[in-house]
């Protein structure tokens, strides 16, 4: 039973009691029968009163008890609740471990795929290199095939030395409005200058074993990296040949000049570069120590090169 039912029932009491006490002023003056019936009406009420006490606190207790099972209700639902997230939780935590090892797992054997095709990949450029290097001395040995491949070389020489003097043509033009960037090309040109007039002092090599291992280092530097055995192929070259370390620094740039100038107009041939030929230019650049300042003149005289060409 409810405060409101408590209170209904007592103001019902009282109200009882009211009429109660009214009926016992008017019995004083009514006669003994009157006073009998007044006792009467006072032990009804008595008894009223006692049976109404009875039900309220039955109903209070019911009430109560009722109140104690909803809350016990109540908790044993927020204790349900807590045990199933907490086997939830358990389930999830056990589903992230698993997908974790999966992925691991996965990610291990994805590696290992990899490192295993790199390792194949490496071996068939060692073996590709080798088989290169040993044409190489095949070619060297023959004299007819060395004779052909000077006569190539010369005129690609050719070719690139007049691409060179127009290159530096464009750069003694462009002097006073890149001073800076000059004075950097001029001590590089200066170091390059001691560097040949060092080998022309100390070479003692005949034109044609330079030719043949001009040759040799070509074939070497053409990808764009020389391998641990072209580097011994080439040191067996230099010893039997008589080339100095001088002679194969300026030879080697030289080459590489060569090779980098072949790929910019490779690169422009159909007067456009692909994202692959650039991206194959800033390798190289970077391989051979081309500063960005003699790509782009390079550049520059290679598009006006084409563009010439096709007018």
């Amino acid at each position: 039973m409810n405060t409101s039912e408590l209170e209904e029932q007592r103001r019902k009491v009282e109200e009882l009691k009211k009429k109660i006490l009214e009926q016992k002023r008017k019995a004083v003056d009514a006669s003994d029968d009157t006073e009998k019936r007044a006792e009467e009406a006072r032990r009804a009420e008595e008894e009223a009163k006692r049976r109404e006490d009875e039900e309220a606190r039955t109903k209070e207790e019911e009430a109560r008890k009722k109140e104690e099972e909803a809350l016990e209700k109540v908790e044993e639902e927020r204790r349900q609740r807590e045990e199933e997230e907490a086997k939830k939780k358990a389930a999830e935590e056990s589903r992230r471990k698993t997908e974790e090892e999966a992925i691991h797992k996965a990610e291990e054997e994805a590696r290992k795929k990899v490192e295993a095709a790199e390792r194949l990949k490496e071996e068939e450029e060692r073996k590709k290199a080798m088989e290169e290097a040993r044409r190489q001395a095949d070619l060297v040995a023959q004299k007819k095939a060395e004779e052909e491949e000077r006569r190539k070389e010369e005129e690609s020489r050719r070719k690139i030395e007049e691409a060179r003097r127009k290159i530096e043509e464009q750069k003694r033009q462009e002097e006073e409005a890149r001073r800076k960037r000059e004075e950097e090309a001029k001590k590089k040109e200066e170091e390059n200058r001691k560097k040949a007039e060092a080998k022309k002092a100390v070479g003692h090599a005949s034109p044609a074993a330079i030719q043949a291992y001009c040759s040799a280092l070509k074939q070497a530097w053409v990808d764009g990296r020389c391998s641990k055995d072209e580097e011994v192929l080439l040191a067996t070259l230099r010893k039997s040949l008589g080339i100095t370390p001088e002679e194969h620094a300026g030879l080697e740039q030289e080459i590489q000049l060569e090779i980098y100038l072949e790929a910019v107009v490779s690169g422009w041939k159909d007067g456009s570069i692909s994202p692959e030929d650039s991206e194959k230019l800033d390798e190289l650049r970077e391989k051979f120590g081309i500063s960005a300042d003699e790509h782009l003149r390079m550049e520059k005289q290679v598009r006006k090169e084409i563009l010439k060409q096709r007018a």
